[in-house]
Order: structure tokens, then sequence, then C-alpha cells
């Protein structure tokens, strides 16, 4: 499969969201979004860490907008419908497109915690995932400290692996587990045929 060739849509859209890969101008959004949730962010997002600028978070939109036309990797935020704020950010990431196989990722601003706006973009940027790019397996990977982020993973129907022990570097370099989820066509077909 060439990924180039594939008409891979820039947005969509779910019952209160609208998912979009990001672009020029968006760098505004961004700043005030990450800048209010940084500390929250901080324990388990890397690039919390770095400066929160307008211009590094334009530099960022920018550069999100280039990976996502060549295929490299899609950034996507979450804007909320009826305020049109920019609640969160999510995407698919480190593709391999010989499976297909794809990352989901995400974050969500302080205040719009606990509202389900997440398990909504999970569930619809995995359908993206396995209608529009033909994948036969998503996966999201988190701290096994993120008990918030497994939660999600879990009431979106993706299954529990395993969890890799001293896995990765944790934002202070310490040693961590990370626990991987998954979801595969087969299971995925099935909640379609039934409906959840």
């Amino acid at each position: 499969m060439n990924p180039l060739l594939l008409d891979i849509p820039d947005h969509l859209e779910t019952k209160r969201l609208l998912i979009r890969t990001p672009r020029a101008g968006d760098g505004q959004a961004l700043y005030d979004a990450v800048s209010e949730s940084v500390e929250h962010l901080k324990p388990w997002m890397p690039w919390a860490h770095s400066p929160v600028t307008l211009e590094n978070e334009e530099a960022l939109a920018r550069r999100a907008h280039a990976s996502f036309l060549a295929r490299e990797d899609m950034m996507l935020l979450l804007f909320e419908k009826r305020s049109n704020k920019l609640i969160g950010g999510s995407g698919l990431h480190r593709f391999d497109w010989n499976v297909p196989r794809f990352e989901i990722g995400y974050w969500v601003r302080v205040g719009y915690q606990g509202a389900g706006h997440i398990s909504e973009a999970v569930n619809g940027i995995t359908r993206l995932a396995f209608e529009i790019l033909s994948a036969e397996r998503v996966e999201i990977h988190m701290d096994d400290r993120n008990i918030r982020s497994w939660r999600v993973a879990e009431r979106c129907n993706f299954k529990l692996e395993g969890t890799l022990r001293h896995h990765a570097r944790d934002v202070n370099g310490d040693l961590r587990n990370t626990r991987i989820y998954s979801k595969i066509r087969s299971e995925w077909l099935e909640e379609i045929k039934i409906g959840a």
C-alpha cells in the first residue's frame, strides 16, 4: 500500500467534536489549551516539558500538517462543536503501513476531564483507522500509573495485552512500566455488527 495515494480526510466529526489535523493559524488555540493544562500534562507527556510559547505552538501546527500530508504522522486537534474551543489533542502515530498498524495518543484540556470527550474521540479515530486506513491493528500505550488513560482504552473496548516492565523512561528519566492495549480488525467488525 502506498500511503501517499490514500485519500485520507483531514477531519472527522463525532456527536460533540470536530476532529481535524492542525493547520497554519492554530498556534493560538494550541497555546491557550496547552498553557492552561501544562501542569496537568507534565507527569505523562514529555512534550509538556518544552517551553509553551505562541511561536512554538504555531510551528508545531505547521509541522504536524506537513507530517499529515507526507503520511508520516496524524496529529489531530479536538474542537468542541458547541463552543468551537480546542479541548484536547489526539491522533494516529507510529505508523506501520506494512500491517497496517497505528497507535492512538490523547490528552484533554483541564476543565474537560471526565466528560467523555476523549473516549468519543478515540472511538471516532479508531473508526477512521479501520474504515479509511484499512488498519489491521490499533494500539494505545500509556504509563502504567496513568489510570485515567487506561480507563479510556477500556471504555473504548480495547483489550489489555500486557504490561511491559521497565519498558521506557518516564518524564523524570525513571524506568516505567507501559500498558499496551489493542483492537484488531475482527474485533472492531464484531462491535459494528452488534452496535457497540
